[in-house]
């Protein structure tokens, strides 16, 4: 009997694991995939039904659009609706990633805000 490993990696007890790549592949209207937190949807056959249009959900074909899902405030039903879309997780590497890369974003966006708000408040110290 043969062990299939990618098998095992890739699924736990049903559930289908993808990366963030694999998810970045499936960004056209014919082939659209979402990630929306940190579950990974086929929204393929609702592209033509979407209330808001069809031209933003290809904006975020292929990456993580949950901070537009959210930003929009989808109504309960929509969140209901989009279940049936659902075909996985996001794979734990591609999350360690994605949260390495935001806590050096965060970090350089205030570093560089301390710096900019430091320079000023000697500026004026330095007027005085």
């Amino acid at each position: 009997q043969e062990n299939n490993q990618d098998t095992d990696e890739n699924t736990d007890s049903g559930v289908k694991y993808y990366t963030r790549e694999e998810v970045q592949a499936h960004n056209m209207s014919k082939d659209t995939w979402l990630i929306i937190h940190d579950k990974v949807y086929d929204i393929t056959s609702f592209m033509e039904e979407h209330p808001g249009g069809e031209e933003v959900l290809l904006e975020q074909a292929g990456a993580d659009a949950t901070e537009s899902f959210e930003d929009v405030g989808h109504s309960t039903d929509a969140r209901e609706m989009l279940q049936q879309y659902y075909i996985g997780e996001l794979h734990m590497a591609s999350l360690r990633l994605t949260a390495r890369t935001s806590l050096y974003a965060n970090w350089k966006y205030w570093n560089g805000f301390l710096m900019l708000n430091l320079s000023y408040v000697r500026r004026k110290t330095c007027l005085k």
